[in-house]
């Protein structure tokens, strides 16, 4: 085989390869088929013990971080809510349209410690609700007097999912299909020096909300259980 003829054959195998590499490349956000997303009207501002407190300077948000938080994601939803106990829970939901590897999410053991916090511990566990086990990650958190625990999870599409494997398998799955796949990082915590009570109570609080949504969003926040 001559030089000519070789370099031919190379030069349509490339061109091939970058075709098919072109045909597989999604194109269409699931985000502009499905549901309307819109947190601020999905999340009630109250439900089961639950009240939205409207004056409370709890959450700690660096202007820094806020940008950073506004580029990756559409939409975010912050609030904190209190029982008729007293107690309050931190509620923290972002949405982003596009959730392909150039947009990752900002996870809680990273956002936490940017913000002077330090991570006392971090673990996989279960969140059990009336409609199912959401897999889900809990954090200690701790900054000063202030111990704060983190239960969040995350989803792709409708699915949710733990670690960055998982989460790249579920991007595949929609590529492959062509649909470039939307996400959550739904993020509950609370300022509480007993860890243990402090993840009950937000399972509590976790299974009221869930419940108090229609069944189609309840399905894009638990991942379609």
């Amino acid at each position: 085989m001559n030089l000519w003829l070789r370099n031919l054959i190379l030069l349509i195998f490339m061109l091939a390869a970058s075709g098919f590499a072109l045909a597989l490349r999604p194109t269409q956000k699931i985000a502009d088929e499905g549901l309307v997303i819109n947190l601020e009207t999905i999340i009630p501002r109250t439900f089961g013990d639950w009240r939205e407190e409207q004056q409370n300077s709890a959450q700690i948000v660096d202007p820094q971080q806020q940008e950073l938080i506004s580029k990756i994601y559409t939409q975010t939803l912050s609030r904190t809510y209190v029982n008729t106990r007293g107690y309050r829970i931190m509620l923290s939901i972002a949405y982003g349209d596009d959730q392909r590897d150039s947009m990752q999410m900002h996870y809680p053991e990273v956002c936490y410690p940017a913000q002077g916090f330090s991570l006392q511990a971090k673990q996989r566990g279960e969140l059990t609700t009336a409609n199912g086990s959401i897999p889900v990650t809990r954090i200690l958190t701790n900054l000063g007097p202030r111990d704060e625990p983190v239960t969040y999870w995350t989803t792709v599409g409708d699915k949710v999912f733990q670690g960055g494997i998982q989460k790249k398998l579920a991007e595949m799955s929609y590529g492959l299909n062509g649909q470039i796949p939307d996400g959550m990082l739904i993020r509950i915590s609370s300022i509480d020096g007993d860890a243990t009570t402090a993840y009950k109570i937000q399972t509590m609080f976790a299974d009221q909300m869930l419940h108090a949504l229609t069944p189609e969003y309840r399905q894009k926040l638990n991942g379609n259980l």
